[in-house]
């Protein structure tokens, strides 16, 4: 099957057909020459939880969109073109600044007065994630 669809390229996000249903996103990450001509190894970070790394050594045509088979079970690899952002409306000026949402602080570890006191441990640390007070 000859198609006239553009080659994969890296960074490109697309949409794996299994059996032709959709079956789950990846990034292309890495796309090199295999050692046999005309062949291309493509490497893509499969979008699922958890993210894993899985690399294809598809050809030519594969690589524009044909159908082929892994195992006898159909594939297609689909590129996606993101939906665009909406444009801005509203000038700079009318801009606002969203205030942090939590802010992060060091707390210092209270310790009882009647509790032997710790050797101090190099880099460690206590963080806690709170909301700012608001000024007003």
């Amino acid at each position: 099957m000859s198609t006239k669809n553009r080659a994969l390229i890296e960074q490109d996000l697309i949409l794996i057909y299994v059996q032709d249903q959709p079956a789950f996103y990846a990034r292309v990450e890495k796309i090199i020459a295999d050692v046999k001509k005309g062949w291309w190894r493509v490497t893509m970070l499969v979008l699922q939880v958890p993210l894993k790394m899985a690399t294809w050594i598809i050809d030519e045509e594969q690589i524009r969109g044909a159908d082929f088979t892994m195992g006898g079970i159909p594939i297609r690899i689909e590129r996606v073109i993101p939906p665009e952002l909406p444009e801005e409306t509203a000038s700079e000026e009318e801009t606002t600044v969203e205030k942090p949402v939590a802010t992060v602080r060091h707390l210092k570890k209270e310790t009882p007065p009647d509790a032997a006191p710790e050797k101090p441990r190099s880099g460690a640390r206590i963080f806690t994630l709170e909301k700012p007070k608001s000024k007003e």
